[in-house]
């Protein structure tokens, strides 16, 4: 059994998106410098203007330069390629889609940055036969590249078939990205501590706001659902998840989306610090205040 400071090593913190984090960046900070000022504090993020539009290969390889080598990048599957998308699809087929994004992230996997392509299916993606070929199809279409699995339906975790989506996520390939976020229905799934692949795992805290989960028919969503600043006794918490999780993995990769009101890069930083890892430097603003 590894000692907790061995595993300290192997867990790898940061945030959704690198735009939105202001209390991160010196003032004045421009917005085409944000990322590279970002990989001072963190060393894996997750990329979530992907999901909105693939990336041209150009722009990926731009962002890759403003990063360090041993810098990580999780990729959101494009809209499209897990049925969120509304109104016009802007590709031929699904087929043709796949192969843009694929091309898109493929220039961080020839340079090794390249952590996952992340599939987050809508609430009413539930436990179907249907939806499991789609999910077959998706990782036939997706492979030779790394992809995470998460589910915001409660049916893939029922007594009756929480072992079976954990099976299927292993045999094919998926890894199992488990979601931190309020108990609040059918429309959102419990913490399972339970690897599906031994190289990695991935964790996404999206706060414990149950009240305002299901607002996504407001105008003002997101900065509802998220709005959520994690304790410190339940950073605690995660931070024990996080070693019974290495007991299985040899990586996890934790990422705070709990941004709505900007708790996520400050939560970030409390869970690196009890686990005694370089927070990064102190933005000079914020060092003028203290």
């Amino acid at each position: 059994m590894l000692i907790e400071g061995e595993m300290v090593n192997r867990i790898r913190i940061g945030l959704s998106g690198w735009g939105d984090h202001d209390d991160l960046y010196e003032e004045g900070t421009k917005a085409a410098d944000k990322l590279k000022a970002y990989t001072r504090h963190f060393p894996i993020i997750e990329m979530d203007n992907s999901f909105y539009a693939i990336p041209a290969p150009e722009r990926m390889e731009k962002w890759s330069e403003q990063t360090p080598d041993d810098f990580g990048f999780i990729v959101k599957a494009y809209q499209g390629m897990t049925g969120h998308s509304r109104g016009k699809n802007p590709y031929a087929n699904a087929k043709e889609m796949f192969e843009f994004f694929k091309q898109s992230v493929n220039v961080l996997m020839e340079q090794n940055k390249l952590k996952t392509v992340l599939f987050q299916y809508p609430p009413w993606f539930d436990c179907q036969r249907k939806h499991v070929e789609i999910l077959k199809r998706t990782r036939e279409w997706m492979a030779g590249f790394p992809v995470a699995l998460e589910f915001r339906n409660q049916s893939w975790f029922t007594a009756e078939y929480k072992d079976k989506t954990l099976q299927f996520m292993q045999e094919e390939g998926w890894i199992h990205s488990i979601a931190d976020e309020p108990e609040a229905g059918i429309g959102s799934v419990p913490v399972v501590l339970e690897p599906t692949q031994e190289y990695a795992t991935m964790i996404r805290l999206h706060g414990r706001n149950a009240s305002g989960w299901h607002s996504s028919g407001e105008s003002n969503w997101r900065e509802v659902r998220y709005l959520y600043r994690y304790s410190t006794e339940e950073l605690k918490e995660w931070m024990e998840n996080l070693f019974t999780l290495l007991q299985k993995t040899k990586e996890c990769w934790l990422i705070f989306n709990n941004n709505s009101g900007g708790d996520a890069a400050n939560n970030a930083k409390q869970l690196m610090e009890l686990l005694g890892q370089d927070t990064g430097p102190v933005p000079i603003r914020q060092m003028e205040w203290e």
